[in-house]
């Protein structure tokens, strides 16, 4: 009989055993890497917080208005040929983020007759000038809105056309920001994004606000943009359109 008890005790012990072994496993979650990285140390006009890799650089204050409105900016960046090169429709409704004293949002006014501009900035000294401007210019199709760090403050699927000129790598939240962009663009919209060109070292402006096309398809493509082409018609700067895919 103690030789039965025995046997059977070692029966249920393998089993107990097997019954562990072949039992589905809990998975070990990946832990989800940090978006943004802080660091001591970097360049002296960036703000030690890092986004795929890239130093993020101050926003250029109400200070530098009369930067934005200075008379050679015609001649370096061509603002009549990038609303040309946009391709926009009368109806179309476009979002200029990061839109300073309206100095591109006014030509989007005209270009855009039947539709409407939202100029979106994040500093309320910047959209009080441009409601003077606004007057100035009777460009009732100009709309200005007050973003957030983190959120554009568009309507929901509303925006044909988004433009960021030399602003997308001042955002301190880029990630946050793009997916609000994101969320505003009708399915097929297109971003227009335009940035010194960070390959060229003979382009005379500081480091952090260049950007290569590299690390804008990087960035971009990270939150779900596809990247469509880069046109070279400016002296120093890209010209690069991506898009919020369809489906």
């Amino acid at each position: 009989m103690n030789k039965l008890l025995i046997l059977l005790s070692l029966i249920a012990s393998q089993a107990a055993c097997l019954m562990q072994a072949t039992a589905p496993q809990k998975a070990v979650p990946t832990p989800t890497p940090a978006l943004y990285e802080t660091r001591t140390k970097g360049a002296p006009d960036g703000i030690g917080k890092w986004y795929q890799g890239r130093e993020i650089t101050f926003v250029m204050g109400f200070a530098g208005a009369d930067w934005l409105e200075r008379p050679e900016r015609s001649s370096e960046e061509q603002p009549d040929r990038v609303v040309k090169e946009m391709n926009l429709k009368p109806t179309d409704v476009v979002a200029d983020v990061g839109a300073g004293t309206g100095y591109f949002a006014f030509r989007f006014a005209r270009a855009v007759p039947q539709g409407k501009v939202y100029a979106v900035d994040l500093q309320p000294e910047m959209l009080n000038l441009i409601e003077t401007r606004k007057r100035e210019f009777k460009a009732e199709n100009v709309i200005g809105v007050q973003s957030t760090e983190q959120d554009a403050r568009l309507p929901a699927n509303a925006v044909d056309v988004v433009f960021m000129a030399d602003v997308y790598h001042e955002f301190a939240y880029p990630f946050e920001m793009m997916q609000s962009i994101l969320k505003a663009l009708k399915p097929g919209g297109r971003i227009i994004q335009i940035e010194y060109r960070g390959e060229d070292p003979n382009v005379p402006i500081k480091p952090l606000h260049k950007m290569t096309v590299k690390q804008v398809r990087k960035e971009q493509e990270f939150v779900g943009l596809k990247f469509v082409e880069v046109k070279n018609f400016l002296p120093q700067q890209h010209f690069i359109v991506l898009e919020k895919p369809r489906s």
